[in-house]
């Protein structure tokens, strides 16, 4: 029998949003620093919204950037952008100025939405090292982003090139504009990889609402359920697993700015909530903070990222007994796999993993293409409705990693049980995992090779007691250059986002002793070895 995905659940935007405004008009979507709102509420925000973009002039497959932090105005927008079949292209906050512009460069962004500051962060002196012409009236586009027409701003700072939200927000026309379609692109999403520079994942509506119905399912949400993610809307756990998982479910999320483990403990508290979504970091944050014990948290379940270690504490500590575990990459819209709320703590503890419903998966020998037998481990591979249409304008990496048959190269090892169970075993290719962010070595091995006094700079993972992994670098210098470790980490700070700049830093003559065979390939994993027994070491001393 045919899987038919339509059968379950909404697979667009406009479709999820009337529902969940029929069914809980007065269950709060969502609680954030902005704000609050119900599901009626919202949707009449979306209604007006969308009308003023499409007088605008923004409609089907145009590439809007969204520079915002978690909060009511991003959610309208994206969904407004939605409706129109227009496609939102999120960019990470904790970005560098060229970090962020090679984002819209690449993505062809047409029109950006920015906050003018979050947090530390000042954009408008972000965007004035890109377009130096953002303080010229009618300046855009301009050469740096010739496809970039207009910039708005949410925020009191702007430029004489950009305009404010409020111009954008007033009046409506008759015209409420095109209607999305299910195979419509709801999504860029940057992800890093192997290569150098990230790639732009494109994403379906039917593919991240069909992934929120089903993950939300597993993870037990209900109507009128309390969903906690501080997870940033830039990341598709942020709009599918947290964001569309709820308006599917009937569910409100409750998320912050940044996560920081005693406000969110605080505010879980604060707002009873029923579920909690995080990364192993954010959970072992949580876990050892003072302020826990003496907080009354009202948890049943949520879905962590983790080990198993971390999952059973996260049921035993905070109280959430039903919380599962799940595997993903941005490349299937995230989750394949999943255990589900209902099941032994055993099971939903142990990695465990069901198939999403209607996903084909098989697990091969990376270097033969062979199916393992059960239980033996091998590249992960997954075929269906939830797979990305492709990584945008670069035909040759999507090819490399999406067949002609759909099947989607993973990148990951696992064991597939004759039970059909997944096993996530760990990743094959060189990604870095710095407290839930994907940091891909090849790029800053590049922004490190920029430094006047560096020849070559390898950078490896190793472990860290909040983040889980950090970047580590061996650098051979130029000859007769002096730098001085301290030195390259202040001077990567100003180059690249935090979570990239790498945390040790070691001077070296050469790799051959370390790690490089007979062809000259530096091998990683000595590497990364090597890096542990110096910090071994300079721990002992």
């Amino acid at each position: 029998m045919t899987f038919a995905l339509e059968t379950l659940c909404p697979t667009v935007v406009q479709d999820a949003l009337a529902r969940a405004a029929a069914l809980a008009p007065d269950v709060e979507a969502l609680v954030a620093p902005d704000g609050r709102v119900t599901f009626g509420e919202l949707a009449g925000r979306v209604a007006a919204l969308r009308a003023a973009l499409h007088a605008a002039g923004i409609g089907r497959g145009d590439h809007v950037g969204l520079c915002l932090g978690n909060g009511v105005a991003f959610e309208t927008l994206f969904l407004a952008l939605g409706t129109l079949g227009a496609v939102s292209v999120p960019v990470n906050t904790r970005l560098k100025a060229d970090e962020i512009a090679y984002a819209l460069r690449q993505s062809r962004v047409r029109v950006l939405f920015t906050a003018d500051r979050l947090l530390n962060a000042d954009f408008i002196a972000t965007l004035r090292e890109i377009l130096p012409a953002i303080d010229r009236p009618g300046a855009l586009p301009d050469a740096a982003l010739p496809d970039l027409e207009r910039i708005v701003v949410l925020g009191d700072t702007v430029p004489p090139a950009a305009s404010a939200w409020s111009g954008m927000t007033a009046g409506t026309p008759a015209d409420p504009g095109p209607q999305a379609r299910p195979d419509d692109t709801l999504l860029i999403q940057y992800t890093s990889g192997t290569t150098a520079y990230p790639k732009g994942v494109m994403l379906s509506h039917r593919s991240m609402l069909g992934n929120g119905f089903v993950s939300g399912q597993r993870i037990g949400l209900r109507t009128g359920d309390r969903f906690h993610s501080a997870r940033p809307f830039f990341h598709v756990a942020g709009t599918t697993l947290s964001m569309l998982a709820c308006l599917q479910n009937l569910a409100t999320l409750v998320t912050m700015t940044r996560f920081e483990p005693g406000e969110a403990l605080a505010m879980m508290e604060a707002e009873a909530c029923t579920h909690f979504s995080g990364n192993d970091t954010m959970a072992l944050m949580l876990l050892n903070h003072p302020d826990r014990p003496a907080r009354r948290l009202s948890l049943r379940g949520g879905w962590v990222a983790g080990s198993q270690s971390v999952l059973r504490r996260v049921a035993g500590e905070l109280g959430a007994r039903e919380v599962v575990s799940g595997y993903g990459l941005s490349e299937a819209s995230p989750n394949i796999a999943q255990s589900c709320w209902w099941e032994d703590e055993e099971i939903r503890t142990g990695g465990r993993m069901r198939l999403q419903p209607g996903l084909d998966l098989r697990v091969v020998d990376p270097a033969t293409g062979a199916e393992c037998a059960p239980d033996q481990p091998g590249e992960i591979r997954v075929r269906g409705w939830s797979v990305m249409k492709g990584y945008f304008d670069m035909p040759e990496k999507t090819a490399e990693t999406l067949d002609a048959e759909g099947w989607l190269a993973t990148g990951d090892l696992g064991r597939l049980g004759a039970d059909g169970r997944l096993d996530f075993v760990g990743r094959l290719k060189n990604i870095i995992r710095v407290g839930g962010e994907n940091v891909s070595p090849e790029e800053i091995e590049d922004r490190l090779h920029r430094h006047p006094a560096i020849k070559q700079a390898q950078v490896v993972g190793v472990p860290d007691d909040r983040l889980v992994e950090v970047c580590a670098a061996f650098v051979i210098l130029n000859e007769g250059a002096a730098l001085d470790p301290a030195e390259l980490i202040d001077w990567a700070r100003g180059v690249m986002a935090g979570f990239k700049v790498p945390r040790h830093v070691w001077i070296v003559e050469g790799f051959e002793d370390i790690g490089m065979t007979a062809s000259s390939k530096i091998q990683k994993s000595k590497l990364a070895d090597h890096a542990r027994r110096l910090l071994a070491e300079e721990d002992a001393a």
